[in-house]
């Protein structure tokens, strides 16, 4: 780490120099657990590559003799678990709207309560304007057949 200096101070160096600077030794021990971990791991590798071509080999003729059977079966299994994972979305989203709602009509102010306030006073102002507009519309059809 620190070497000293002739005059007493110590000099630091850098990483790399640590590296360079150890025992060959640690270096060589460093080198064989490199290269048997290594082995080992490709070595592992190479086993199941090949067990993997066993069972597919073995498994393929059965996939095919029970092929009518399995393919109908999975997409069985299939339509099954979409169907409950929606079924339990819809149920969740059923239960958020009605809590929202409750919250809403009992005056918590639940999110977004401005903007179904600004949509609903919005449509209400609208449909007293066509309410106005047909009134006049009736009138002067009324005044131009007498």
């Amino acid at each position: 780490m620190a070497e000293h200096h002739p005059y007493g101070q110590p000099q630091y160096q850098h990483p790399q120099q640590q590296h360079r600077q150890q025992p060959l030794s640690h270096q060589v021990v460093k080198a064989v657990t490199a290269a048997t971990a290594g082995g080992s791991l490709l070595v592992l590798s190479g086993l199941i590559l090949a067990g993997t071509v066993i069972a597919l080999t073995i498994a393929t003729p059965l996939l095919v003799i029970f092929s009518p059977v399995l393919v109908p079966a999975v997409i069985a299994v299939g339509l099954l678990i979409t169907g409950f994972l929606a079924s339990g979305g819809f149920g969740v989203a059923a239960v958020t709207v009605l809590s929202w709602i409750y919250r809403y009509v009992t005056g918590k102010h639940p999110p977004g309560a401005d903007q179904l306030d600004q949509a609903r006073m919005k449509l209400a102002s609208k449909a007293r304007e066509m309410k106005d507009r047909a009134e006049q519309f009736g009138q002067q059809h009324l005044t131009s057949q007498s």
